[in-house]
């Protein structure tokens, strides 16, 4: 499947196109390996930021997000989690 008809099959309208918020800094991210810094969680993933490293905000951290191929057409925030898993501890007191 082609990337186009896959940023097209969003939830969005077709005419509208994909959303996506420019950073200016792609190139640079690019070639030094920095990652970007953003809270545009909405954001869809294009073709052209296949390898840059992004950290994208959760609500209180920002965190780690290296965008491969198999990404393109998802949205920043489906790999920024929001919710810690939750483990019940048995607390013992003596």
């Amino acid at each position: 499947m082609r990337p186009t008809q896959i940023l097209l099959k969003s939830g969005r309208s077709a005419w509208k196109g994909p959303y996506f918020v420019p950073f200016p800094n792609l190139r640079d991210a690019l070639t030094n390996h920095v990652p970007i810094k953003t809270q545009a969680r909405s954001c869809t993933i294009l073709p052209n930021f296949v390898g840059v490293r992004f950290m994208v905000h959760n609500g209180r951290d920002y965190l780690p997000v290296l965008v491969t191929q198999d990404m393109v057409g998802h949205k920043l925030g489906e790999f920024s989690f929001t919710k810690k898993r939750f483990t019940f501890r048995c607390v013992v007191r003596h």
